[in-house]
């Protein structure tokens, strides 16, 4: 080659390597080098590697920032604590695998101490920000700059998580110096997860503990917001990682830790071009660390700010006074097991509702809060605990700090406190005697008055109305005009059922001639089925309204106790999602309950059988599992009581004629009470392949049992099959087939064949995903009802991986004598336990 025509093509690709790197290319390999002015530019063009100059400096940056987007936030600095002078840098990519920064002298300011064992590799810049050293095929990544972040935590960036406190973010210094500043930010795993912010060595604020969903300290963080945001706390093999991923991946989202640490929540608005502020923290004065002092309270909205808890007083009064919290609060009385010989009274606990816990929690998964509570007495440094769910029981035996209250209080933490601080009035021998004597003759009295009243429950009192209609010959009319046939609306005198008392809610009361003939004198045309309880009759009332009739068996061993329930339970319940009770009988030994009749039956009689299954396409089934959902969250959260079905299964939801689902069978219900989270029982009731680990081993119930029971129910209606019909197979139930074909990676083929080319696939799956979450084995790692039906609504939302399931509760693995099911004789076989709606079809 002559030199004319050497000179000629060293000028052409001189240029066009200027052209290159002037408009931008994404990757380089070894040995080529990026001069001042020229950058990198993702492929999607948001993000590009360059010089830069801060505002209000001339020193010069290697990072990546914002491409053509006003301001051009950075978001990665390479020689942040080391600037170059001029405009003669020059980032190289290393014949050994090194990216370096050099200035016009060529003296090495930063280096990335990457080892790469082969040349066969690119630097490029991922659409996500992101600055990586891998193979050509990308298969193996040698060095990435979102393992060395500087201020901005971006989505889908991996934050590893190891024991104890990381700083991972470091601010800058000032507005225009990115050397590393004053404030850091990161995770704290040595109790519950957490997210702090430290100003030098000390915390300067913190996020609160993740329950899975929200970190529970953000004020204005809901699990609405976090499916928006996608937060998750996720392990892969050996480690764990936090990290986000938006559900609109089209939208420029970032959180930036500022010089002046703030840390800031940022969106691009690219209508009006500007970065929206979405949240920061701390935004107020209670969001900075420890506000208040050890054993202080902050809430932003009370005049004062600093409170102390019950039981303290502040350790400086004067200071105090003078709005100076820092030195927070001191106990008023002292603890019995730190010395306090005044009293031999054992401590106790009281109840105080805040915002965000204390710091420095001990947790201990999966624990109840009977066992939480004896933890902490057991331990005398211990000065609180909590049971939260989805973390489990937390225990503090330091100074409880960081406090704050905001909006609604939904924490229960459980105060130790000196016996003195309670309010514990000792009687007199005779107040004693004279309250025990009167307990005596107000029980005389009551006994006389309640065989008085059972002698006369025909009907009771408090008429409804005055003049009903007649029709067919049957009379409906005030109790004054007719003892036949009568409906009327308890008062507020209580139920009397075989001479134990029923708090009586306001229902209608039906005496027997009218239910009878309602029902056509309970003949065999208008029996519906039949269940432990007794049988069920399909009835008309005069106004032409269906019901179904349960008439208790006069020889059922089970029954009357479930009668009782569902009066106490049912009747104070309105959910379009729960099956109406209109009304009761009680005369003599009979006993029955009236309920609205549900025409198309229960989900069983359509799910499992082949012939009506196709009558359930996927858009009824999705209906179907998204109004039962409601239907458990009513119970457990949103009605007057709090509720635990105990026996949610395919054959306890009737359907209407709409069929919209309605759950039913209140029998085996528990009522709990407002800080109850978890109960137990020696009569385990419920069916077969629905009850829970911790329940049908330990009688151990609480809200998370019928989330199992709802797992399984979601399984059933997606595949088609039911529990137990897996019981002769490898598999054993359902839940093992479907964890086993989830593990696979094949979750598709669990779905109902009838519905597999016709429904929307991602919508099933991320139903299975759901289900699997349910059935869980253990309480604490099972979402609650509200978390379910977030990600069933949710299009796009961020699930936590399930933990395999390893319990079954078929009749092999549980000791049948300890177990009561109703209709116990056919159970595996028969859903005719619940007979609401549809017809008796024995061994079915």
């Amino acid at each position: 080659m002559s030199k004319k025509s050497l000179f000629v093509f060293c000028f052409f690709y001189s240029l066009f390597s200027l052209l290159l790197f002037c408009h931008g290319t994404d990757r380089i390999t070894p040995g080529h080098s990026i001069k001042d002015g020229e950058t990198l530019v993702s492929d999607n063009k948001i993000f590009e590697l360059g010089f830069f100059s801060p505002e209000n400096s001339s020193s010069r940056y290697v990072g990546i920032r914002y491409h053509k987007i006003q301001g051009q936030a950075v978001i990665w600095v390479a020689n942040r604590d080391k600037p170059i002078s001029d405009t003669k840098g020059v980032f190289t990519f290393g014949e050994d695998g090194n990216l370096t920064v050099t200035d016009g002298n060529n003296i090495s300011l930063w280096w990335s101490n990457s080892s790469v064992p082969s040349k066969d590799v690119v630097l490029f810049i991922e659409n996500g920000g992101n600055l990586k050293i891998s193979s050509s095929d990308n298969r193996t990544i040698h060095w990435e700059s979102f393992k060395h972040p500087t201020d901005t935590f971006l989505p889908n960036m991996r934050v590893l998580v190891s024991s104890g406190e990381q700083k991972v973010f470091t601010s800058w210094k000032s507005a225009s110096d990115p050397s590393p500043g004053n404030f850091s930010m990161g995770v704290d795993s040595s109790g519950a997860l957490q997210l702090v912010m430290w100003k030098d060595s000390r915390r300067w604020w913190r996020s609160g503990y993740w329950d899975e969903h929200i970190f529970q300290g953000v004020p204005n963080m809901t699990a609405v917001a976090n499916f928006k945001f996608g937060f998750k706390y996720f392990s892969e093999g050996p480690n764990s990682y936090f990290m986000y991923t938006p559900s609109n991946i089209s939208e420029l989202v970032r959180f930036h830790l500022q010089w002046d640490g703030i840390e800031k929540q940022l969106r691009w608005n690219e209508s009006e071009n500007k970065w929206d502020l979405l949240l920061e923290q701390p935004a107020n004065d209670c969001e900075f660390y420890n506000f208040c002092g050890d054993f202080g309270i902050c809430t932003e909205s009370a005049n004062p700010k600093c409170t102390c808890m019950e039981g303290f007083a502040p350790k400086n009064k004067e200071q105090w006074n003078q709005k100076d919290w820092s030195d927070g609060c001191v106990r008023k009385a002292e603890l019995q097991c730190q010395g306090n010989k005044s009293t031999a009274e054992e401590d106790d606990f009281k109840e105080l509702r805040c915002g965000k816990l204390p710091d420095f929690a001990v947790v201990h998964p999966a624990v109840s809060l009977e066992d939480c509570e004896k933890r902490c007495l057991s331990n005398c440094s211990c000065n609180a605990y909590a049971v939260v769910e989805n973390i489990g029981c937390m225990i503090w035996i330091r100074d409880l700090i960081d406090m704050q209250n905001f909006g609604k209080a939904e924490h229960v933490l459980h105060l130790r406190l000196a016996h003195s601080e309670f309010d514990h009035k000792r009687l007199s021998t005779a107040e004693i005697a004279l309250i025990v004597a009167a307990g005596i003759v107000f029980l005389a009295i009551s006994v006389w008055l309640l065989w008085c009243l059972k002698r006369k429950l025909k009907v009771l009192p408090a008429a409804t109305s005055t003049s009903l209609m007649r029709k067919n010959g049957i009379q409906i009319s005030d109790m004054s005009k007719s003892q036949e046939y009568s409906l009327e609306m308890s008062g507020p005198a209580d139920l009397v059922i075989e001479g134990g008392p029923v708090n009586g809610p306001d229902l209608p009361l039906f005496n027997f001639n009218s239910v009878a003939a309602a029902t056509n004198n309970f003949s065999e045309e208008n029996k519906l089925g039949e269940g432990g309880f007794g049988h069920v009759y399909m009835g008309m009332l005069p106004g032409g309204e269906e019901i179904a009739v349960k008439r208790l068996s006069r020889i059922s061993g089970q029954g009357l106790e479930e009668f009782k329930n569902e009066i106490i339970v049912i009747a104070k319940l309105q959910h379009r999602n729960l099956v109406r009770l209109l009304g009761c009988c009680i005369q003599g030994e009979e006993k029955m309950l009236l309920y609205e009749y549900m025409p198309n039956k229960s989900l069983d009689f359509f799910l499992f059988d082949p012939a009506k299954q196709a009558l359930l396409d996927w858009n009824k089934r999705f209906n179907i599992i998204e109004g039962i959902a409601r239907g458990l969250l009513y119970l457990h959260r949103d009605s007057r009581l709090r509720i635990i079905h105990r026996d949610l299964k395919a054959s306890n939801i009737l359907l209407d004629e709409e069929m919209n689902p309605k759950i039913s069978d209140f029998g085996m219900a528990r009522i709990f009470g407002g800080n109850q989270n978890e109960l137990n029982t020696n009569r385990v009731v419920g069916t077969y392949g629905y009850m829970s680990p911790e329940y049908a081993m330990e009688g151990l119930f609480s809200v998370k049992s019928d989330v199992y029971s709802f797992g399984v129910l979601l399984l059933e209606i997606v595949s088609g099959r039911r529990n137990t019909s897996f019981r002769l197979t490898d598999y054993v139930s359902l839940i093992g087939y479907a964890w086993e074909l989830w593990h696979e990676d094949k979750a598709i083929e669990l779905i109902d064949p009838l519905i597999r080319d016709s429904c929307c696939t991602n919508e099933v799956l991320k139903c299975i995903h759901v289900g699997m979450l349910c059935v869980q084995d253990s309480a604490v790692h099972r979402p609650t009802m509200s978390s379910v039906i977030l990600m069933l609504e949710s299009h796009s939302p961020t699930l936590p991986l399930p933990r395999q399931p390893t319990y079954t509760s078929m009749r092999a693995s549980i000791d049948t004598s300890e177990i009561y099911l109703e209709g116990q004789e056919n159970q595996e076989n028969s859903s005719n336990s619940n007979d609401l709606g549809f017809e008796h079809r024995p061994g079915q």
